[in-house]
């Protein structure tokens, strides 16, 4: 009798671990925050994040809705990953073409300003109203874009891995070292907080 209440207990522990979404929508609130966290973080605009989130979302669902459950949060989190890369890239390319131009496009016309990243208080700074987040949130930004992507999916949506491995397109060593050096830095800009 022990035994079976032990391993009913070790099965519920496991499933509250790691449990896999009944559906697609399921999957998609369970991730919806988390997802916003981090393309925040690493986009520093609230407008780009929530974008690049329902554009992951959104691929998600129309080229891999039929693969296994088990499957989507590596998938989803290499197209989150990937989005806010070519986010970043369009960002810089247009802010060397505006200047380059001018400001201007060949016709003469006001070419849309590109605008800089707001860097003030974001919603989650103004929810938690926590110093420790906001100098957590700096310490991560300050990380090489690697180092980022690793500690987010690793510590951060608690992703194994194999699976960040997976969603970074990169081997399981580079992961383990990418996360090592993040954690370094982390300790050390965060020193005060020990």
């Amino acid at each position: 009798m022990n035994s079976a209440v032990s391993t009913l207990d070790a099965d519920l522990l496991l499933e509250d671990v790691r449990a896999v979404p009944a559906s697609m929508d399921a999957f998609l609130a369970q991730v919806e925050r988390r997802a916003f966290r981090m393309a925040e973080l690493n986009l520093g605009h609230r407008e780009d994040a929530l974008d690049a989130v329902q554009d992951a979302m959104l691929r998600l669902v129309k080229h891999y809705s039929d693969k296994p459950a088990q499957e989507w949060t590596p998938l989803f989190w290499g197209i989150l990953r990937r989005r806010i890369v070519d986010l970043q890239r369009r960002r810089k390319v247009r802010s060397i073409m505006v200047g380059w131009l001018g400001g201007r496009d060949e016709d003469g016309e006001d070419l849309p300003m590109w605008e800089p990243a707001d860097n003030g208080p974001g919603p989650l700074e103004r929810l938690t109203d926590s110093q420790s987040y906001a100098d957590m949130a700096a310490a991560v930004k300050l990380l090489p874009q690697r180092q980022r992507e690793a500690f987010m999916l690793r510590v951060l949506e608690g992703l194994d891995v194999a699976e960040t491995a997976q969603a970074m397109g990169c081997s399981e060593g580079s992961v383990k070292t990418h996360l090592s050096r993040a954690l370094q830095r982390l300790r050390d800009q965060l020193e005060d907080w020990r």
